[in-house]
């Protein structure tokens, strides 16, 4: 019987190693994705809109396939701005469902959306809420400066991009559902915390989110008053 349950604890601790070494890897993924999002020149996500964001959403390499079949499709991670503290730990997210028009051939799509207000930020943090349903969700535009463009989206509690195949733009994605990912914030934090619970609880990121935070710092260093 000892000899069992060494075995079944064994296996549960590389269960846990291999959701850490996972989600450590897709952190990374969504570092990678912002640096070079922002990166891009002249059309990219204009900084103004970035600095005034109240949370940011980073899904890198959502898979076409398994929108197709209805299944869960866009994994991720957000962080939202503390007033005096910056930004916030990350929460996991998934996406599941909606509408994804540049998603061709199977390719994959990274996705970033910008939530723009408070309300915005509340229904981001909440259990369970669909873009283009209680959140108002517009294709955000592109560029070093939105000043110079229509304010036709301006008034969305989020806006959304894409980048598939090398081209990027803002991209109306409707219809999806956006939760919380219980298990890869276990695999964060020891325990699976909501993501209303890492941001209003002021929780520490976590060693593997480094690279990730640097981005959002590196890009908007501004904190919410």
């Amino acid at each position: 019987m000892y000899i069992l349950l060494l075995v079944f604890a064994t296996a549960l601790a590389a269960f846990a190693d291999n959701d850490k070494a996972e989600v450590s890897r897709r952190l990374d993924n969504a570092a990678d994705t912002l640096h070079e999002i922002m990166g891009i020149p002249e059309k990219g996500i204009p900084q103004d809109l970035m600095d005034k964001a109240h949370c940011v959403v980073v899904v890198p390499g959502m898979k076409k396939g398994a929108f197709i079949v209805g299944a869960k499709y866009g994994k991720g991670f957000m962080s939202c701005r503390r007033g005096g503290a910056g930004w916030s730990a990350p929460g996991a997210v998934k996406i599941e469902g909606g509408s994804v028009g540049l998603q061709i051939g199977g390719s994959e799509t990274d996705v970033v959306l910008l939530v723009m207000n408070e309300k915005g930020a509340d229904r981001l943090l909440s259990t369970k809420f669909t873009l283009g349903g209680e959140g108002e969700v517009a294709a955000g535009p592109v560029g070093r400066s939105s000043t110079a463009q229509t304010d036709a989206g301006m008034r969305a509690e989020i806006l959304s991009y894409s980048r598939s195949r090398g081209v990027f733009a803002g991209l109306a994605l409707t219809g999806a559902t956006l939760r919380p990912d219980l298990d890869d914030n276990k695999a964060m934090y020891g325990k699976p915390l909501t993501n209303k619970e890492i941001v209003e609880g002021r929780m520490a990121p976590p060693a593997a989110a480094s690279k990730f935070m640097e981005e959002l710092r590196r890009y908007s260093p501004r904190e919410k008053s």
